[in-house]
């Protein structure tokens, strides 16, 4: 559990911050609401109060604590501030404290998560957008906006991030051992990929991308450009540009059109490993059969063929489901793949199998660090061996 404190800004989308509270607090978080006096004018005191750890704050003169800033901000492990309004983004830059929440952030040295929202003219001006870099190189999480329905009946660039996505970038600015990959390219394969047998059939496995998608969210959260090669569905997240792929074959090409620049590419996809050697330009019936034979080719192995023509400071991160000899299979794929690090989960065990919301990994690496985590989250997993990749590129 962590002590949060919750920053409201004066603007319309207020109004999602207190279904921010809410999924905050369901997460067990301890948190304190801060309004703005403009905040006010939006939504009223009583209903944070009334869904919050403790009653929300407004003023730094409304009760008998001479100095509430600095007591809040030396308490908080994060503040969390949506939506952040231009003229906030503004005060926080520039380090003003007229205020009690802007007051509490300087009295802090807790982590910002920072929610902007705001009309499209206004995110899009200069000055805005200065302000957002500052704030950016400081260390602050920003949770860019998207484009989507606005006040007044307008629709563009500027809308705040739902509820969920802020308290994702909430999860991996509190993460133990987080670093920033601000400036860094980050490419990440999802899902199983489809070999087709005619126009309605398929060769597939069960992976369902949770993992991969995993990655490619908490790269976006430590401020990464990312692109995910995915077979299965993945939604919107900032940052991430998402590619949608089937086959073995259509992976391989997005995944080296899409490394140029990368500094981490992460092959979490269980790509198959054959496909049908003659594909049906229609659909094969059952008439007449009791038994049919297909005959396989191997695919192209997709991680060796980038690791082999790889250049310039990148790190490989490759994936292995077993079902047995987990440890043994690891240190023969991290050679033969020509990896930096290996990932490898034992697929029988439960809550690490395909479709889980958790894992239990062991990782290995070719300068021989090893590290075991036991039934974490997908995202945790993320946000551990990204710091490896890390310190790694540090390295170079």
């Amino acid at each position: 559990m962590a002590r949060i404190v919750l920053g409201v800004g004066g603007g319309i989308a207020a109004y999602k911050a207190v279904y921010l509270l809410r999924v905050l607090t369901a997460k067990g978080h301890f948190v304190t609401p801060i309004l703005t006096d403009s905040a006010t004018r939006f939504v009223g005191s009583t209903t944070f109060s009334a869904l919050a750890s403790e009653a929300a704050k407004v003023s730094l003169f409304e009760d008998s604590d001479s100095i509430p800033h600095t007591h809040l901000g030396r308490a908080a492990d994060l503040i969390c501030i949506a939506p952040a309004t231009a003229d906030l983004i503004f005060k926080l830059a520039n380090g003003a404290a007229d205020d009690l929440l802007t007051a509490t952030v300087m009295a802090s040295k807790a982590q910002v998560v920072l929610a902007p929202a705001m009309h499209e003219e206004m995110w899009e001006n200069f000055a805005v957008q200065r302000n957002i870099k500052t704030l950016s190189d400081a260390g602050y999480f920003i949770v860019p906006p998207s484009s989507g329905s606005l006040a007044a009946g307008d629709t563009g660039m500027g809308r705040m991030a739902e509820p969920d996505v802020i308290s994702d970038f909430v999860s991996c600015a509190l993460a133990e051992g987080k670093k920033s990959l601000l400036g860094r390219k980050v490419l990440v394969s999802a899902g199983g990929t489809q070999e087709p047998i005619d126009p309605v059939r398929y060769i597939g496995n069960r992976s369902s991308g949770k993992q991969g998608r995993a990655f490619a969210k908490v790269a976006a959260c430590f401020g990464a450009e990312v692109v995910l090669v995915t077979s299965t569905p993945a939604p919107e997240f900032p940052g991430v540009k998402r590619v949608f792929v089937s086959s073995a074959e259509e992976m391989s090409k997005s995944m080296h059109l899409e490394r140029e620049g990368a500094d981490i590419v992460i092959m979490a996809a269980a790509v198959s490993d054959f496909r049908v050697a003659n594909v049906s330009t229609s659909k094969i019936k059952r008439e007449g059969r009791e038994r049919m034979t297909l005959e396989l080719v191997a695919n192209g192995d997709i991680l060796t063929s980038l690791t082999s023509s790889k250049s310039g400071e990148c790190i490989y991160v490759g994936f292995a489901a077993e079902t047995d000899s987990l440890e043994e299979n690891l240190e023969k794929k991290l050679r033969a793949k020509g990896v930096d690090i290996i990932v490898g989960n034992d697929v029988t065990r439960p809550g690490a199998g395909f479709d889980s919301d958790t894992n239990s990994v062991t990782v290995l690496t070719k300068s021989g660090d090893r590290l075991s985590l036991e039934l974490v989250s997908k995202e945790m997993v993320a946000v551990k061996v990204l710091a490896m990749a890390h310190r790694m590129l540090e390295g170079f």
